[in-house]
């Protein structure tokens, strides 16, 4: 099947069923005319709380509210047709106890149409994922960097190497012991993800992490060079459309003061009655 054939949007269990096989494809998206063009080509497009800081200009992504998510979840849903959505529960939805959780999944899936929520966390959140997955909410795990704990973190380092790596090994274990049906692994060194996706019975997807890894993902905005407030190095830009936005805002602006646009094809004269507008 091509990348661009027709097939209804596959679900967690899909998802699940892939580990091992061809890699996983995912890009958040935080529009419908995003969602529609990342749908053709992507497996799961997230609706990541990145867009605080991407289309927000948040320092972080701890501002996010749920309000966010959802109305930016709803506005992804009607841009895909083929792709699953998977939407990021925000800092201090779920971190409270599992029924905080339970009651904020349900709203989002229910408001948003998501096929499953991701939210951060390993051992901490077994309890939850595991209380999440028994009430039919599917649960996309995420280790390693997990941006809303930046500030307990130290920042945006790699995690898991040294000693630290026995915590994130365990962490990866908790969440596929939990119930998760995939895990993010972010910002790990790549010889601990290639042993974890070894290890695990669920999907692995990376950013910052491995090839190895089941799929990969990226923030779109990265990846096509709309972003540029700072670049991760594990975003490679695969366009530069901010440079040519830029370009063409310029463009724009020179033409206006020089009052070469609108050109006489862009207005409207005197036309007969009943011509088309």
């Amino acid at each position: 099947m091509s990348a661009t054939a027709k097939k209804t949007a596959p679900l967690p269990a899909d998802i699940l069923a892939r580990k091992g096989g061809l890699p996983l494809v995912c890009l958040t998206a935080y529009t419908t005319p995003v969602a529609r063009l990342t749908d053709p080509h992507c497996d799961i497009v997230l609706v990541g709380d990145s867009l605080g800081m991407v289309l927000h200009g948040m320092e972080s992504t701890l501002g996010v509210t749920m309000e966010m998510m959802i109305l930016h979840g709803a506005a992804v849903k009607r841009g895909l047709s083929r792709a699953m959505m998977v939407v990021d529960m925000p800092f201090g939805s779920y971190e409270e106890s599992p029924s905080q959780a339970l009651r904020n999944a349900a709203r989002i899936l229910r408001e948003t149409g998501a096929a499953a929520v991701k939210l951060e966390g390993g051992v901490e959140m077994e309890e939850t994922i595991r209380f999440l997955t028994r009430r039919s909410i599917p649960v996309m795990a995420h280790i390693g960097l997990t941006p809303q704990a930046i500030n307990t973190l130290g920042g945006y380092k790699v995690q898991g190497r040294g000693e630290d790596r026995a915590r994130v090994l365990d962490d990866a274990r908790a969440v596929a012991r939990a119930g998760a049906f995939s895990v993010v692994l972010e910002k790990v060194p790549a010889t601990l993800a290639d042993e974890i996706t070894a290890e695990l019975p669920i999907p692995t997807i990376g950013i910052g992490a491995s090839a190895g890894c089941d799929g990969q993902i990226l923030v779109v905005d990265d990846m096509l060079g709309l972003f540029t407030a700072f670049k991760p190095k594990f975003a490679k830009r695969y366009a530069e459309l901010g440079e040519t936005a830029d370009a063409a805002i310029a463009a724009y602006a020179a033409e206006v003061r020089a009052r070469s646009f609108p050109a006489p094809e862009h207005v409207f004269g005197e036309e007969a009655q009943g011509a088309k507008p």
